[in-house]
């Protein structure tokens, strides 16, 4: 169970911070919620504590777990698909597991493929949000501020 002020990752929306946890009343049956604001959108949402789980609620990057995400994106492109559709639907299921490293795979592979071949606009928006996800979620992890977080990750791209 997280507590109020943990910094999350909830695969759908995100990067944000527990900002309470509530019991309601809902017709007969009190549940318990966690109310989340994410950062980038500055949207509030109440989940029950027990969907956390399922929907993949998770804590954002252990500190000890960063060095591999800087590992990923120095390390080599992997081959993908010529069609840009095929590409993006491979990337958006890879950006909805939530996971700091297959987003970080998401990011060395689009920005090697922009190196040599012009991206989709919709994979260079993809390719944004991506990055913005890594930078946001290690500068919560290490306590950092934004800026810092972002010149360490560009210390890692090729």
């Amino acid at each position: 169970m997280f507590k109020k002020g943990d910094y999350i990752v909830y695969p759908v929306h995100g990067v944000g911070q527990i900002k309470k946890i509530e019991k309601k009343k809902i017709e007969d049956k009190t549940s318990t919620f966690y109310v989340i604001e994410f950062f980038t959108t500055n949207m509030r949402i109440m989940l029950p504590v027990e969907k956390a789980e399922e929907v993949g609620l998770r804590p954002v990057v252990k500190q000890k777990d960063i060095k591999k995400v800087f590992d990923i994106l120095k390390g080599r492109a992997r081959k993908m698909p010529n069609d840009w559709k095929v590409r993006y639907q491979i990337n958006v299921a890879k950006m909805k597991t939530g996971s700091i490293f297959e987003i970080a795979e998401i990011v060395r592979d689009l920005r090697r493929r922009s190196k040599t071949k012009e991206l989709s606009a919709m994979e260079k928006k993809m390719l944004e949000q991506a990055l913005d996800h890594i930078i946001l979620e290690i500068s919560k992890s290490k306590g950092i501020e934004y800026s810092e977080a972002e010149e360490l990750v560009k210390k890692h791209l090729k």
